[in-house]
């Protein structure tokens, strides 16, 4: 019980839950686990890969592959968290499944990503415009499930005495 407090999930939710939501707890727990271990490693990458290039050679982030390598693997540790952070939600069982909303909303974050490290002198425009495409369908349905769950919550809202 005193892992299931430590990460905060609700005891006596843990009691009543089925066997198999037990199982799907445990098996979240483990995937934060592995998530973490993956992004300790990234970052500690990150952070040798950075350091000894400044020690060890001529670091100069004005240089575009240099800054596009940097904020690409930024990035790629920033998406890490996000997924882990949602997969925490779930343990908390503030949500019983992973919300549409963040899929699309890390989604976007990697075609972002590889918008910055795109090769601009190596890539054609239509390999640009199908990463636009998918920018803007991606915010499309972000804004779609947004305004679907804003108008749920008005709903709810309504329908409860007040």
């Amino acid at each position: 019980m005193k892992l299931l407090e430590r990460f905060d999930i609700n005891t006596a939710g843990w009691r009543l839950a089925s066997t198999y939501e037990r199982f799907e707890q445990v098996v979240v727990l483990i995937l934060t686990g592995l998530i973490i271990v993956v992004i300790a490693s990234a970052v500690w990458h990150l952070a040798a890969k950075v350091l000894f290039t400044l020690i060890l050679s001529s670091f100069d982030p004005t240089d575009p592959t240099v800054f596009q390598t940097v904020f690409g693997m930024i990035l790629t540790v920033i998406i890490a968290l996000e997924f882990k952070h949602s997969i925490l939600i779930m343990v908390r069982r503030q949500q019983s499944v992973v919300q549409v909303r963040t899929v699309v909303l890390i989604a976007m974050l990697a075609v972002i990503r590889k918008f910055i490290i795109l090769d601009i002198s190596a890539t054609t425009a239509a390999h640009v415009f199908s990463l636009a495409a998918a920018i803007v369908a991606l915010g499309s349905v972000y804004w779609l499930v947004r305004d679907q769950d804003r108008k749920d919550e008005v709903d709810k809202q309504e329908a409860s005495p007040t």
